[in-house]
């Protein structure tokens, strides 16, 4: 399920500061299937206003797709960073943008990222501390 509050549209196509995406694709639970993704949503909303973010949309993708391309919410993420209209995309942490199975996949949305100007923040605690990616 994806989830936006604007629409690339709706924005300008200069690069914003401070801007930030949070991006949640986390794993059901069993008992609670809805706990990972709202620690996540929770976590990340927390970190963005500790780093004085402005998160503008709340992205959400199912978790088992390996290939971040193949997401919907992950495709939204790449227009949004494209257009220019963030500068900043917190996840919890590397996983949720690809498996540690497929981490090339990994590496080459966060290089992508970077060219287009946009940082990935991990916003999980041990990976928080001083992480600019």
């Amino acid at each position: 399920m994806t989830r936006q509050t604007t629409t690339p549209a709706e924005r300008t196509a200069r690069p914003e500061t401070g801007v930030a995406v949070l991006y949640v694709c986390a794993e059901r639970g069993r008992l609670m299937p809805s706990l990972a993704a709202n620690r996540a949503e929770t976590e990340g909303r927390a970190y963005a206003t500790a780093l004085g973010l402005r998160i503008t949309d709340t992205i959400t993708d199912p978790y088992g797709e390996a290939n971040p391309q193949h997401r919907a919410g992950w495709r939204l993420v790449r227009a949004l960073a494209q257009a220019g209209t963030m500068d900043t995309v917190i996840v919890r942490w590397p996983a949720a943008i690809a498996p540690d199975g497929a981490a090339d996949a990994r590496h080459r949305e966060i290089r992508w990222l970077q060219d287009h100007g946009v940082r990935v923040r991990y916003s999980w605690a041990p990976l928080a501390e001083g992480a600019d990616r």
